[in-house]
């Protein structure tokens, strides 16, 4: 079997796919609207002829998705900011980017404007495929330098899928044809507690070719840590971890597009994201001498570590900790008139739930919903002050 017919299932489209995807995709009747939502200062029909004209996915990044993505930052929030681009430019070749997930879209979106901004290649981005239930949806994002995660599977297939994964994201660093952006868990995180999972670590050891030290060193993996002053999409997730206390969660149909569309439209304040520094040797090299599951464990603590020192607290984070643990701890991080606002910030997002699409949302209880969407604020600065202890085997 060739190389291109192994990773065809999952690996993003090339230049012609790309250009014979996006053609069709301009001819969808949603198009001339979100182009005069999206660049309100061009002709109607800009979107649908910049998508006929595109011959190459970096032309698409270029003409089309760093300008979206700036109307965003420019319409939706009150900034993008970043540090740590030094760890990227020392590191020699590809590298892994293992991402904190907290927005479907932005998240590697927003990595992707910073490196082309900074002049840097794009990496290519691991995406479920649960988010290619729309044929539209899906020809956009492989258009987009997406690898296709294959999820909701035996456990049989799974493990032939992860195999397959791991060597593609390996072979891609290793051979520098590009970096790879992915989550450093299954999903976003909902609670505001991001962690990285030891299934994924395991994930990406499978393709070694040699001992564990190497293994990893070759993947040259730097942790990214995104922060958004207001989560676009919190009341979603406190409404499915409510639900979920009772019963195991079942998505709606076109869900997931809800909270892509959310993600882009709600205003998300103050934005950062920071790139830590990239894994040592001395740490996966001490990792090594473990066994089983705890040389995973000390790469995840490395991992986590870093993501979570990385995370920029914003006085929405501060209010709702003060609010959840009934006290003024963090009063010097903000005002009595911020705090107000942000009270009246939560309890608007409440009445949302009334008026989503997905029916007996009156049944959910608002006190209980109430704390946890506190809870996604306030989590990541208790996460700052336990940052957890160096694991030991």
């Amino acid at each position: 079997m060739s190389e291109i017919n192994e990773f065809e299932s999952i690996s993003p489209y090339n230049d012609e796919e790309a250009s014979k995807a996006l053609g069709v995709v301009a001819d969808h009747p949603a198009v001339l609207a979100v182009s005069k939502y999206i660049f309100p200062n061009e002709p109607e029909t800009f979107l649908r002829d910049a998508l006929k004209q595109v011959h190459s996915v970096d032309e698409f990044q270029r003409l089309v998705m760093t300008k979206a993505v700036e109307w965003v930052v420019n319409n939706t929030s009150a900034g993008f900011t970043f540090d740590g681009l030094e760890n990227l430019r020392a590191v020699d070749g590809c590298f892994l980017a293992l991402a904190n997930h907290r927005d479907i879209i932005l998240d590697p979106a927003l990595t992707q404007f910073m490196l082309f901004k900074n002049a840097m290649p794009m990496t290519q981005i691991a995406v479920g495929d649960n988010l290619l239930s729309n044929k539209y949806v899906e020809l956009l994002i492989r258009s987009n330098r997406m690898i296709k995660v294959i999820r909701g599977i035996s456990a049989r297939s799974l493990y032939l899928s992860s195999q397959l994964l791991s060597k593609y994201i390996r072979k891609n660093i290793t051979e520098g044809v590009s970096s790879i952006w992915l989550a450093q868990r299954e999903g976003r995180t909902k609670d505001g507690m991001d962690t990285t999972e030891q299934g994924l670590l395991k994930m990406l050891d499978m393709s070694g070719p040699g001992e564990f030290t190497e293994n990893f060193e070759a993947l040259n993996i730097i942790p990214l840590s995104i922060s958004y002053e207001y989560e676009p999409c919190d009341i979603l997730k406190a409404r499915e971890l409510l639900i979920s206390r009772s019963h195991k969660y079942v998505k709606a149909e076109n869900e997931d597009l809800l909270s892509i569309a959310t993600g882009i439209k709600e205003y998300k304040g103050h934005i950062h994201l920071n790139i830590g520094s990239p894994l040592t040797h001395k740490e996966i090299y001490e990792a090594s001498f473990c066994t089983g599951n705890d040389r995973y464990q000390i790469i995840r603590h490395a991992v986590d570590v870093r993501v979570r020192e990385g995370y920029k607290l914003w006085k929405t984070n501060y209010m709702a900790y003060d609010l959840v643990n009934g006290n003024s701890a963090k009063a010097d991080k903000y005002t009595p008139e911020d705090l107000e606002k942000f009270k009246a910030y939560i309890e608007g997002q409440l009445d949302k739930v009334a008026l989503l699409p997905f029916g007996q949302e009156e049944k959910l209880d608002r006190e209980e919903l109430r704390k946890i969407l506190l809870a996604i604020y306030s989590n990541p600065v208790k996460a700052k002050e336990d940052l957890p202890v160096c694991v030991d085997c």
